[in-house]
């Protein structure tokens, strides 16, 4: 099934047509203005998606006429409800057009079925690590739509650390691949990070507690020190963030006998991360990179399943900033 899909979560503009689990052609437009703020504006994100969309999708056409797409798959949320409503509004639009039928899809949903796209002879039940700028969530899929939330951040995302770190360090924003690639020339025993024990729920994170302890490390460093030594800081600080969301998963492994592990999202892309998770467990999926930040074809590929699977959306579907899988 042909499906054309939009993602404006947040600060990405994409467009994709997939047909089932294959994505025939993905158009990304990173929003690169919002460096300059240190973090995303919503009104600056909303109206990059009004100049780029359309743009977008005119140039995906180009690789799949219009008459060969069967329905319409666009994010509802969760994310930012201004960048929400540009992609739901021109689906919706487009799909009445059409006379085509149209599906919302929620974000995370979408990250999980972004395993698929290199993955297809991966099946349920498996666990699935979510690990985003927004986002740290930890579930079970148990089927195929069916999904059990066994544990979540109880503070900060863990792209939220990586990025509030990179803060901290004067690195530019988003901050993650930065640290990634000075980790790699650094020490990661230089600092030892303490890390906490959750009290609330046993497959829970906490970053929190990380971000505070790197705010007091540099509290008393000049600014010589923490660039002579801004690799060895960078690699402790990415080591504790993964070992926290590495210990909480293996437990999760263990106590439930699942050994199919995907991680997926922005953070997915971390290559310490992915180092050792392969190294911890044998059998764990990682989504092709252009897949795991904000995009449109897990967007499109959870669409086309639901759509043949009969479900649609009708015409009262609107943004759920803070929807929840």
């Amino acid at each position: 099934m042909k499906v054309l899909a939009f993602e404006t979560s947040c600060d990405e503009t994409s467009v994709a047509i997939v047909d089932d689990f294959d994505v025939i052609i993905q158009l990304t437009r990173q929003q690169l203005v919002h460096s300059e703020f240190g973090g995303v504006v919503p009104e600056i994100a909303a109206r990059e998606h009004i100049l780029y969309i359309d743009k977008l999708t005119k140039k995906a056409l180009n690789k799949v006429s219009l008459n060969e797409i069967e329905g319409i798959a666009f994010t509802y949320g969760p994310g930012l409800a201004s960048s929400l409503l540009i992609g739901i509004t021109f689906g919706k639009t487009l799909a009445q057009a059409l006379k085509k039928p149209f599906i919302g899809i929620n974000h995370l949903e979408g990250h999980i079925f972004s395993i698929f796209i290199n993955n297809k002879q991966l099946k349920p039940p498996f666990l699935c690590l979510i690990v985003s700028g927004g986002h740290t969530e930890l579930l079970i899929v148990e089927d195929f739509l069916k999904y059990k939330r066994i544990g979540q951040t109880l503070d900060d995302a863990v792209g939220e650390a990586f990025d509030k770190g990179a803060k901290m360090l004067n690195l530019p924003y988003p901050g993650g691949p930065y640290i990634d690639k000075l980790a790699k020339g650094g020490n990661k025993n230089f600092i030892k990070f303490r890390i906490p024990k959750i009290k609330h729920g046993k497959y829970n994170f906490s970053f929190s507690g990380i971000k505070t302890a790197l705010k007091l490390y540099l509290s008393d460093k000049d600014e010589s020190f923490i660039n002579s030594h801004l690799s060895d800081i960078c690699a402790s600080y990415q080591e504790a963030l993964i070992d926290i969301l590495l210990n909480t998963t293996l437990k999760a492994i263990e106590n439930f006998k699942i050994e199919k592990l995907a991680v997926v999202a922005g953070v997915s892309l971390n290559s310490r991360l992915r180092e050792k998770f392969k190294e911890y467990i044998k059998e764990v999926y990682f989504p092709l990179p252009e897949f795991c930040t904000d995009n449109a074809g897990m967007i499109g590929v959870a669409g086309a399943y639901r759509l043949k699977k009969g479900f649609k959306s009708d015409l009262s579907i609107t943004a759920e900033p803070n929807l929840s899988i």
